[in-house]
């Protein structure tokens, strides 16, 4: 019994001890950090290449040796290399602005979002949501911009799964109007167009339009792919059902605005960030996200809302979400308002965390 309690004592003094080093090297890499600005603002005066692998080279080779033992030594080689990898990507974002990674093509809607949102910043495409949301994991992209529910076809389950199970915050929300125009080649005669093409969700969404004026459908994996696909094959009798911007980027002419059946068709995009946003603390209108899995015990879901109502959170969103690794296990999607970084909403995590097997806070968004 004596020896289990100096073993306790021995772990709690060398926990204390790697919070005071953490403690030290934050603010060491927060002086790091300052002293690549002004390496980045030098090489961006002379056109030089962020990467140096023959500097780096030679900072590992001199400062491996001020680690004497040889087994930590090599872990520290990996410390250092790892330093200059998040150097380069910090300098990376002084020398050419940030860097925005979204799923789709440019013209699509989500490039649409994520131009809306950051005008001046660098788009980054990907092929899927997943791709998307780990390259700002791994610090390749600085934020991700990722549709999370349109309010026809509801949410898209594929990033909801992604909040559940990854490590980045929701700091910002979109809501962007869907509108579809029809685009064909320019100087094109409206009378004379047989055939449309475009996304499927697109082509249902304009169904009323299509069939009024007798057109045959074509599916397109893409609705900006599509505005291409027309402009490429400058033929006048064949339209796309694409966005505005399709059309200026492929140097189509609108032939049509607004033909979607509904106006109110909006999709709402979310901004991905490695770090949640604490500027929100005071900011009225603040909404949270969370996620969660309930014990299986009878009334653990209500029980669990019910400390959510309790604290004073007003919760808009329910869902569930089915577990893929676990057959018939669900997890809940929770957005409510007010904000979990307060003292109230901490309080509230650690009630609420009685009643759930996992829970996650997945950020704040100040809702306009």
């Amino acid at each position: 019994m004596a020896n289990e309690k100096s073993k306790e004592t021995s772990l709690d003094t060398a926990r204390k001890k790697i919070n005071e080093i953490d403690a030290k090297m934050a603010k060491l890499f927060v002086e790091r950090m300052k002293a690549a600005e002004t390496v980045a603002d030098y090489k961006m005066a002379r056109g030089l290449a962020i990467f140096d692998a023959a500097r780096e080279d030679e900072v590992v080779a001199r400062n491996s040796l001020l680690v004497e033992d040889e087994v930590i030594r090599e872990y520290y080689v990996n410390f250092l290399r790892n330093n200059m990898a998040v150097s380069r990507a910090y300098q990376g974002r002084i020398m050419s602005g940030m860097r925005i990674a979204y799923c789709g093509t440019e013209g699509a809607f989500a490039h649409i979002a994520a131009s809306k949102l950051y005008p001046t910043a660098e788009k980054v495409a990907f092929g899927d949501f997943k791709s998307a949301y780990l390259a700002v994991e791994k610090g390749e992209c600085d934020l991700a911009v990722l549709p999370v529910e349109n309010s026809y076809n509801g949410e898209v389950g594929q990033v909801t799964d992604l909040m559940f199970s990854g490590t980045l915050y929701v700091n910002r929300i979109l809501e962007l109007a869907v509108t579809h125009d029809l685009l064909a080649v320019k100087g094109a005669d409206p009378m004379v167009i047989k055939k449309v093409i475009s996304h499927p969700q697109a082509l249902a969404q304009c169904a009323k339009y299509i069939k009024k004026h007798g057109y045959t459908e074509q599916e397109f994996s893409n609705t900006a792919l599509a505005a291409k696909y027309v402009a490429e094959l400058c033929d006048p009798t064949v339209a796309a059902i694409a966005s505005r911007e399709a059309a200026e980027l492929f140097d189509l002419e609108v032939v049509d605005h607004d033909i979607n059946t509904s106006r109110g068709n909006t999709t709402r995009f979310a901004v991905f960030s490695r770090v949640a946003n604490k500027r929100v603390a005071n900011e009225t209108g603040v909404h949270s996200i969370l996620l969660f899995t309930v014990r299986n015990e009878a009334g653990a879901l209500a029980k669990a809302i019910d400390v959510i109502g309790n604290h004073g959170f007003n919760m808009r969103t329910l869902r569930s979400r089915p577990m893929k690794e676990l057959l018939w296990e669900y997890y809940f999607y929770v957005e409510a308002e007010g904000n979990v970084q307060t003292e109230d909403g901490l309080t509230m995590m650690e009630d609420l965390g009685e009643f759930c097997d996992k829970l996650k806070f997945a950020g704040t968004y100040i809702k306009n």
